[in-house]
């Protein structure tokens, strides 16, 4: 009798150990799957980082192409009437940087005239190894200065995000 009881409890425990795990399954489901995305991601990036220690010289073109581009799309959006954006930024920037502009920056904070012409004085970049570039770019007219803080993305070939910044004091034909 005493054996059967001890044979009972030894199953039950076995059978709610059992149904524990069971019930663990779809977590370590889960967590397989995340591990699987996490070292996929781990990859690319490896693999990413393989190419620019192995080719600086291509990252230092595609820093140079993506300096030109930031100074050519400042130099267009700058100096061109805000109605244009649209057609003239195609390319240079996403949809939501053109958006941007047209909406917010160069109609209320930035004076675009016809007389003022905006020249790029400055860009400098932040970080030269990664997809997304950060430049710093001050434009300077006879007024006025404005400097931005632009993101391009190397990849995509064009400014995917961009933020105007204060310049107190920075140049003597401030008004």
């Amino acid at each position: 009798m005493k054996n059967s009881r001890l044979i009972v409890f030894v199953s039950l425990v076995l059978a709610g150990i059992l149904i524990t795990q069971f019930n663990q399954i779809p977590n370590l489901d889960k967590q397989l799957v995340q591990a699987k995305a996490d070292l996929k991601q781990a990859k690319l990036s490896q693999k990413k980082s393989k190419v620019i220690v192995s080719s600086p010289q291509s990252q230092q073109s595609t820093v140079s192409d993506s300096t030109n581009q930031v100074t050519n799309f400042v130099k267009t959006f700058s100096n061109q009437p805000t109605s244009t954006y649209p057609d003239s930024l195609k390319g240079l920037a996403s949809q939501k940087v053109i958006n941007e502009l047209t909406q917010t920056f160069a109609p209320s904070s930035v004076t675009f005239s016809d007389k003022a012409h905006y020249d790029v004085t400055l860009v400098g970049l932040k970080n030269a190894w990664g997809s997304d570039l950060e430049y710093l770019v001050v434009a300077k007219s006879d007024a006025q200065s404005v400097a931005y803080k632009i993101t391009y993305d190397a990849d995509e070939k064009q400014v995917t995000n961009m933020s105007r910044l204060t310049l107190k004091g920075a140049f003597d034909n401030e008004k």
